[in-house]
């Protein structure tokens, strides 16, 4: 019986992080990209590489290919870069010659690579970008073999999990060279996907968790006063750049948060009175750009208590809405040099 072997996804996230400045004296905004991150953990199982012997014999593999769930791409190309590689890799790793023949049609193949939405169970594994049987003996070879990967993925991701697919096929565990390969997990990226900046509404769902740890603010009471007027200007939607379906729901922890906002007496910030924000969110396909906002973190620095709100409102605006633009804005926050009245203005109203 041959066994099956996952490969893993692992998305990165990314942050985008802006400073608000002073804006008593005229202070500006800027957004700082920060490096994505991503991390991964997961369990190798020990595999031993083929001895030295083709279980597939020294006719050429023949390849076909199923495309069921994206019938508009071609994936022809990528099988064969992904055979290609093994063509001329596979003695260096294997320890034998392959010779692979891609057919997307071919009648009788010895292996079919089909294109799924979602990879089947996969020793156990939910969630896999490909999976294939590990192939040591010629007596395990029940033709066609079934390779599986999953669509959505870019061509380069594509690549990399046929590649991987296909050295299971000639023997090749996860511990196996080459690493970059066979390992377990691996970032893989979609397609393109647009930016949150350019979707009509860049978080998951109109309804927003808040957390505001006013404690270290100099008014308390007069801080949550603000908050929940920032916040009540975007719930009743009256601006034409306001969603009207935005709802608001006070939390008690951070970690149950979409919004968390703290109070500090230096951070990140620019020098003075001001606020940093910090959103972040999944880069699934690889461009530097977050693709939908997950959470948003205001930092508020020795702040008058009448100027909280429109802070709040302004990186709201930015991350809650994805309106870099300031005339993408609604009104209140649309001037990039606001002055002292206005910023302590009743501006909600």
């Amino acid at each position: 019986m041959s066994s099956r072997l996952p490969t893993l996804a692992v998305v990165a996230l990314l942050l985008v992080a802006g400073c608000l400045g002073s804006l008593a004296d005229g202070g500006g905004s800027s957004d700082v990209p920060l490096p994505s991150s991503s991390s991964t953990s997961t369990d190798r199982e020990r595999a031993t590489a083929s001895t030295g012997t083709n279980p597939w014999g020294d006719d050429p593999v023949v390849v076909a290919i199923e495309n069921r769930d994206e019938p508009d791409r071609e994936f022809a190309p990528l099988v064969r870069e992904a055979t290609s590689y093994w063509e001329q890799n596979g003695r260096e790793y294997t320890g034998f010659d392959v010779a692979y023949r891609v057919v997307p049609d071919a009648e009788d193949p010895d292996i079919v690579v089909e294109f799924v939405d979602e990879v089947p169970n996969c020793s156990n594994v939910t969630g896999a970008a490909g999976c294939a049987p590990r192939i040591t003996d010629s007596r395990q070879i029940q033709r066609p073999e079934t390779v599986s990967v999953r669509t959505g993925l870019s061509d380069a991701s594509t690549e990399l999990v046929l590649r991987h697919e296909f050295g299971h096929t000639l023997g090749l565990g996860h511990d196996d060279e080459p690493a970059d390969v066979m390992a377990a997990s691996s970032v893989l990226h979609t397609e393109p996907q647009p930016n949150a900046t350019e979707r009509a509404f860049p978080w998951a769902d109109p309804h927003f968790t808040v957390y505001a740890d006013t404690d270290d603010a100099s008014d308390p009471e007069a801080a949550r006063e603000q908050i929940r007027h920032a916040f009540g200007y975007y719930e009743e939607g009256t601006d034409e750049n306001v969603p009207g379906n935005l709802t608001f729901e006070y939390v008690d922890s951070p970690e149950d948060a979409d919004v968390r906002i703290q109070f500090a007496e230096d951070s990140a910030c620019d020098d003075g009175p001001g606020s940093c924000a910090v959103s972040s969110g999944p880069d699934p396909d690889g461009d530097g750009a977050i693709e939908e906002y997950e959470r948003l973190e205001i930092t508020l620095v020795e702040l008058d208590s009448d100027a909280i709100g429109w802070h709040v409102g302004t990186w709201f605006a930015t991350y809650g809405l994805g309106a870099e633009n300031p005339a993408d804005k609604p009104e209140p926050f649309q001037d990039p040099d606001p002055d002292y009245d206005e910023i302590r203005s009743e501006w909600w109203e």
